[in-house]
């Protein structure tokens, strides 16, 4: 990866948020979630989710997140996807979110 400053870091808009709703998305190519989050002033956005190796629909309801917001929106299937939520990638390709390990504000920024 290329080095950047953090004026670069600076535009990436991280928010924090907390998942309203979850579904299974089974028109998406790779198995994924369709997911509601409450950002706070933001207002509620959606994301496709690629993290069903992990995670149940139920239990993600009331998980705290962290999402880019202001990536523009992206269609996938019959979804579109308006916030890009993150998560790492383990060596045997399961993908577990990234969370704040306190309450934070709905909406507050990643800085």
């Amino acid at each position: 990866m290329p080095e950047i400053t953090y004026d670069d870091f600076g535009k990436i808009d991280i928010r924090a948020g907390k998942v309203v709703k979850a579904e299974p998305f089974p028109k998406a190519r790779k198995p994924a979630y369709k997911l509601w989050i409450d950002f706070g002033p933001l207002g509620v956005k959606k994301s496709s989710a690629q993290i069903t190796k992990l995670y149940q629909p139920d239990e993600l309801k009331g998980k705290r997140v962290l999402g880019v917001v202001n990536f523009p929106p992206r269609q996938i299937a019959d979804f579109m996807s308006e916030v890009l939520i993150l998560g790492v990638v383990s060596d045997r390709d399961e993908v577990a979110l990234i969370q704040a390990d306190r309450e934070v504000p709905l909406g507050g920024r990643v800085l």
